[in-house]
């Protein structure tokens, strides 16, 4: 063993040493929305500048979050990976590193930090490559929600990943349309096979009812970002949409 293999294996053991919670279980058990801090949008520019996840995640929680997604690439969404360290401290359900993963290095960090889970998005990976960073981040003790957005995605749902998520959002022109979901929920279901894999449906969704459409396709986890963030109080948002969403 040469030293960058001690030096991986001491690694995986320290981390390994964090406790985790389940994004997977913590889905099926509540309300399943995935509250997301998200301060800036490629397409939109800043949306919430001066948010702050001390104050914002204290209130997804108690608002009613089944799991957080937190933005932690800065350039482009004026996230960081201390956001995640701070509200660790603060939050008792699931958080989930959403970034650009292409590399083993960023699930170290996702683990050195606090995460529970992480986002491995198809589009961005080989298939071969992507296999490799689900079983690393299993290895490392992190669930990973595998996002596809088309059926030429398809092949990726066999690689184990604890959640699979159906993104709503174009990446190349960043529109959203939820019914990108609902044409692909069958198809998946009948791939999938797997009754321990959550299906998740990511961006575009603004109501209750949409939700509510969602579950009967087979969804149980469901991210909002922006519908909360544009909001002065975002948790308060949440906990609104959560309310109406349970009164029927």
């Amino acid at each position: 063993m040469d030293i960058l293999e001690k030096i991986v294996a001491h690694k995986r053991a320290e981390v390994s040493r964090r406790p985790v919670l389940s994004l997977r279980k913590a889905l099926t058990e509540g309300s399943g929305i995935i509250a997301e801090f998200k301060r800036k949008s490629p397409s939109k520019g800043w949306i919430h500048e001066d948010a702050d996840p001390l104050k914002v995640v204290p209130e997804y929680c108690e608002g009613g979050a089944s799991a957080l997604s937190i933005l932690t690439d800065a350039e482009f969404f004026g996230g960081n990976l201390g956001y995640i360290r701070a509200v660790r401290q603060i939050a008792d359900i699931p958080i989930l590193r959403k970034d650009f993963i292409i590399d083993p290095l960023q699930l170290y960090e996702a683990r050195e930090a606090g995460a529970d889970a992480v986002l491995l998005i198809a589009a961005c990976l080989q298939l071969e490559k992507c296999g490799e960073l689900c079983e690393e981040a299993h290895r490392l003790g992190l669930e990973v929600l595998l996002e596809i957005h088309s059926e030429a995605e398809l092949d990726y749902v066999d690689l184990g990943a604890d959640c699979l998520g159906v993104n709503n959002r174009n990446l190349g022109t960043f529109t959203t349309d939820v019914r990108n979901s609902f044409r692909l929920a069958g198809k998946l279901r009948e791939r999938l096979g797997r009754k321990d894999c959550v299906l998740v449906s990511e961006s575009g969704i603004s109501s209750p009812q949409t939700v509510r459409d969602l579950r009967r396709e087979g969804f149980r986890g469901f991210l909002l970002g922006e519908a909360f963030m544009k909001e002065a109080s975002p948790g308060v948002a949440l906990g609104n949409f959560i309310k109406e969403l349970e009164s029927c």
